[in-house]
């Protein structure tokens, strides 16, 4: 049948032949048989995509984890290097990985589900294309592997999760290749979109990125069967309250901040809504009397959902406090003395240099301190054809004034004298 190249005799043939095997429950048989037919001279495609799918159903009917690991190894060699069975061939590495993992060898099992590109696969379901990278990503932050995380997350563009699944799929024209339908036990696209946020969580907080934690958690937030639960948004709504506080201040930050204290939903939370007020208001904040208020909520992060905030976001929390406090003076004051910008910050008159000098340092904002004289400037240094430019504007503005006072007094003297005539 095979050199006759009937393809439905050969499937059925090498099929039965498998089945005989399991009945009789020999696995190393099944082994040697499926790596026999493989390699036959002229063998169908169609027979060893048909034996491999026929061998996969048997995995889970081994008697012991020994033989299971075996038959997927069996298998892999079958499937290696041939397109045609290239899904059967990331599904049998993603259980041997599986089985790695459960033993504990966590590393192998990363290099395992690195060796395939699903990316690549054109007959694959995407949400099953996804849920594969997922892993990989995961099991690579399981390891500390952050560098090779980041890679293989940008392989997924965030905008997939946005896609609208309800449109009809369309009927593939002839010679593309048909793509699959994605197994049961893969998650959902919006399953998908919070399993990646979750793992990208993870990954900036590594790193301490606030403000990257915090659009992640706004995604999360976004999802609809998020928003329809408040057992479910009300801690991620904290989180983001939290982690605007945190990230440090730039237009990004500036845009969510004002866009979160829009939202409806945070008149269920009223202490996270006077917070972010107090962030946006170009007024002082005592530190020592919000950190009294806010400790209790801060520590009670750990048992929420996402867990606590970090070791370092205390301190950080004061930063941004005093980041806040410094563009709030130098909003109001063009020259200020140390010591008086220290008690406003209720700081030393040190620890105020050194935190107004990393803000300089980091550009987000301009001052100059004379420290003999113990003096902050917070004005520019013009030069000469700016002050030039900004005199004539004023004097312009000035002449424009005393026209139209000129104006107004002589239409009221013509008013008054029309009326002493009359």
């Amino acid at each position: 049948m095979r050199l006759a190249e009937n393809v439905a005799g050969t499937r059925k043939a090498a099929t039965e032949i498998l089945q005989l095997c399991f009945e009789a429950k020999d696995w190393k048989l099944l082994n040697e048989q499926n790596l026999n037919l493989s390699k036959k001279r002229g063998q169908l495609k169609q027979a060893v995509q048909s034996m491999v799918q026929q061998a996969m159903q048997y995995i889970d009917q081994t008697p012991d984890i020994e033989t299971r690991i075996e038959l997927i190894k069996t298998l892999n060699n079958v499937s290696a290097g041939k397109i045609y069975v290239e899904i059967e061939r990331a599904r049998l590495t993603r259980k041997l990985a599986k089985i790695k993992e459960d033993q504990g060898q966590i590393a192998e099992a990363a290099d395992l589900m690195q060796e395939v590109a699903v990316e690549t696969f054109g007959a694959m379901a995407k949400t099953e294309k996804i849920a594969f990278i997922l892993e990989q990503v995961r099991l690579c932050l399981d390891r500390q592997d952050y560098v090779r995380a980041q890679i293989l997350s940008r392989k997924i563009n965030p905008r997939v999760f946005d896609a609208d699944t309800k449109k009809d799929k369309k009927k593939p024209k002839e010679g593309e290749n048909i793509v699959e339908e994605a197994p049961a036990d893969i998650p959902t696209l919006l399953e998908l979109k919070r399993i990646y946020y979750e793992l990208m969580i993870r990954y900036y907080s590594h790193n301490n990125e606030y403000l990257e934690i915090c659009r992640s958690y706004k995604s999360i937030y976004d999802i609809p069967s998020v928003k329809e639960t408040p057992e479910q948004w009300i801690p991620i709504l904290r989180k983001i309250c939290w982690f605007l506080v945190l990230a440090p201040h730039d237009p990004m930050q500036s845009s969510l901040l004002n866009a979160t204290l829009e939202d409806k939903n945070l008149t269920e939370i009223p202490d996270f809504k006077m917070l972010l007020k107090q962030v946006v208001t170009m007024e002082v904040i005592q530190w020592t009397a919000l950190w009294n208020k806010y400790k209790g909520e801060f520590e009670n992060e750990k048992s929420m959902v996402g867990g606590s905030l970090g070791d370092k976001a205390g301190e950080d929390l004061k930063l941004r406090i005093i980041e806040h406090n410094i563009l709030v003076v130098s909003k109001y004051y063009s020259r200020i003395t140390l010591k008086r910008l220290a008690e406003l910050l209720c700081l030393s008159i040190e620890e105020a240099e050194k935190y107004l000098s990393e803000m300089v340092v980091s550009k987000a904002l301009i001052a100059k301190i004379d420290r003999p004289s113990g003096i902050v400037c917070f004005q520019i240094a013009k030069d000469s054809n700016e002050i030039l430019n900004s005199w004539a504007v004023n004097l312009e503005k000035l002449l424009d004034l005393v026209e139209k006072s000129c104006h107004q007094i002589h239409k009221e003297t013509m008013v008054h004298k029309a009326v002493l005539r009359s």
